[in-house]
């Protein structure tokens, strides 16, 4: 009997213990709702350190409340399966920033951080529950504003004939469904492949171009990165961004090249794609047509914009899945950056955390376990982005109502 009682007091404890301190299970299924995405902590916290200096954060944190002053004070935002408003989101990011610009010390930042914030953590991947954080940055690529036999691959702006609908004016069943379609003859058909815009052509002549690039590996990789510089001959410079895309389903051509064996995992990176693909020419037109996903570009005047239509900073901007996170958050993340040497080779990874800014998406960010970091431009952001791709943490903090 004495036995018995052990065991049931056992159970009882370890039923305990682990509601007490949130050893959360996987998700079972990918999230598909915000109550699915992030889970409400009550303990084991993260340690909130910060490894950059105080004046990035404060700038990120203005861009957003540019964002923000925009909307509609009332407007709602999930946060998991709670709701607040702009005007509440506003009031925790100024002070959030009121905190940070006192300078407190590390013990009295979690302190005040604990006691005054909610704090969601991201649920993760299916199966598991940690998030896979990657990476992006601003390339510098050699342009021209006219076409010659040096400068022939095209960046297009826009096409007028390019058209979102929104599937829910038509029935409530198609709610926060849009498709992105062209009108030919009074039929509404999707908008053209990669395959027909890059092989057939079939925007030239449409006066579409805003620059031309060397190499057909800049583009594609300025569509992946979403937005970049281009020196022009005189030297002088433009930035370019995201504006729209054909609405094609993002497929990664990683993923393409790891199947068909052209690479391994750990020869995997971004740096490693564009060298095989440099080395193996007759395979590029096959790699890129696998993702049916075309970007089209606009000029921006201030640099890289994000989905926000704020400027993103470098090391505080995040990339998430709109459907899932809520805009503009102030988050706080932990993964791995690398370590690199004199001759710009990684030697390593270390840990590192930061607060950060949900300001962007893209194509490749999807689900309640991903994140892309932007890491701005020049060499460590371009290695940095590359090669990250670790498992982290994230959490999503918001001012206590």
């Amino acid at each position: 009997m004495l036995f018995l009682k052990r065991i049931i007091l056992s159970l009882l404890f370890i039923a305990f213990t682990t509601s007490l301190f949130g050893c959360y299970p996987s998700l079972e299924r990918k999230a598909q709702r915000p109550e699915e995405a992030l889970i409400p902590i009550s303990f084991f916290y993260p340690t909130f350190h910060d490894d950059m200096d105080t004046e990035s954060l404060v700038l990120a944190i203005k861009r957003n409340t540019e964002y923000l002053n925009r909307l509609d004070p009332d407007k709602l935002f999930y946060y998991g399966s709670h709701k607040f408003t702009c005007r509440q989101i506003r009031e925790s990011q100024e002070a959030f920033l009121k905190i940070i610009t006192e300078n407190p010390d590390p013990d009295q930042l979690n302190k005040k951080i604990r006691k005054n914030f909610l704090i969601y953590r991201a649920a993760g991947r299916a199966g598991n529950k940690k998030t896979l954080f990657t990476g992006y940055f601003e390339p510098i690529y050699s342009g021209s504003l006219a076409i010659d036999d040096t400068f022939k691959y095209p960046l297009y702006r826009k096409p007028d004939d390019l058209v979102k609908i929104d599937l829910s004016l038509f029935s409530s069943k198609f709610k926060g469904q849009k498709i992105t379609a062209r009108i030919e003859e009074k039929r509404v058909l999707p908008y053209y492949s990669r395959h027909h815009i890059e092989v057939k052509n079939t925007l030239k002549g449409r006066n579409l171009e805003i620059a031309w690039l060397k190499d057909p590996l800049d583009v594609a990789f300025l569509h992946i990165q979403g937005s970049g510089k281009l020196r022009l001959p005189d030297g002088k410079t433009i930035s370019v961004g995201y504006r729209a895309s054909n609405g094609r389903p993002y497929r990664s051509i990683g993923r393409y090249i790891l199947d068909k064996g052209f690479l391994t995992k750990e020869q995997m990176s971004m740096q490693g794609i564009r060298r095989y693909l440099s080395e193996h020419p007759d395979v590029i037109e096959e790699v890129l047509e696998y993702n049916q996903s075309y970007v089209f570009f606009r000029i921006l005047e201030n640099g890289p914009v994000g989905s926000l239509n704020v400027p993103v900073t470098p090391g505080r901007s995040l990339a998430l899945d709109s459907r899932l996170f809520p805009r503009g958050a102030l988050a706080f993340i932990s993964c791995r950056k690398p370590d690199v040497n004199s001759q710009g080779e990684i030697t390593g990874w270390h840990k590192f955390s930061r607060f950060v800014l949900n300001q962007d998406t893209g194509g490749a960010i999807k689900g309640a376990g991903r994140a892309d970091l932007f890491w701005g431009s020049g060499p460590y952001a371009e290695l940095a982005a590359g090669h990250m791709k670790h498992d982290g943490e994230l959490y999503i903090l918001i001012k206590k109502p």
